[in-house]
């Protein structure tokens, strides 16, 4: 299924703040929607008014079956009604990254970097989806989306500054911070 993230006049979520945390940002604007659909049928062409990122939701690539237990387990569901924030973090990983084997990547990933192990106990206050993007042609690798209610924001922001330390976020590119708030 291909999720599209469209920054624009209108939509469900209102941009609070679009900073970005290494290279260029995106245009601001005023709103964001999402939407889901099982192919890719491309709303209007971003302009200057609009921007739009799609991403696919895939299979756990650096995942052992031991850690997906255990993220099944803790996660939440997106979509919850306390979940009133949002975040969408666009990245694109640098050459040295994708020049690395899967493995490799997979050692720095979770070996040195404890990503997954690390972030487990953020959930299931903080609920997430990372989007495949790399392989449609977009300017990013991932999209990640993450919605959490008020009151975990600062558990957030911890969680966040947490990625950013570690070794893996020195393969970061590019990567931009979208912080959201529900419209009624």
């Amino acid at each position: 299924m291909f999720t599209t993230f469209r920054g624009g006049q209108t939509g469900t979520w209102r941009v609070l703040s679009i900073a970005p945390a290494r290279g260029d940002t995106l245009p601001i604007m005023p709103a964001l929607s999402v939407t889901h659909a099982d192919s890719i049928a491309l709303p209007p062409a971003p302009s200057a008014h609009s921007w739009r990122l799609i991403g696919v939701a895939s299979h756990l690539r650096y995942t052992e079956r031991l850690e997906k237990i255990a993220l099944t387990k803790a996660q939440a569901g997106l979509g919850r009604a306390e979940a009133t924030r949002a975040a969408l973090i666009p990245i694109r990983k640098n050459n040295a990254w994708w020049l690395m084997t899967q493995n490799e990547r997979r050692r720095i990933f979770e070996d040195k970097s404890r990503h997954i192990a690390d972030s487990l106990k953020y959930l299931p206050a903080i609920a997430r989806q990372l989007y495949h993007s790399r392989d449609l042609g977009g300017p990013f690798d991932f999209l990640t989306w993450f919605e959490y209610a008020p009151e975990h924001a600062e558990v957030f922001e911890e969680l966040v500054a947490m990625l950013r330390e570690s070794e893996e976020w020195q393969f970061v590119e590019r990567e931009v911070d979208v912080r959201l708030a529900k419209e009624d």
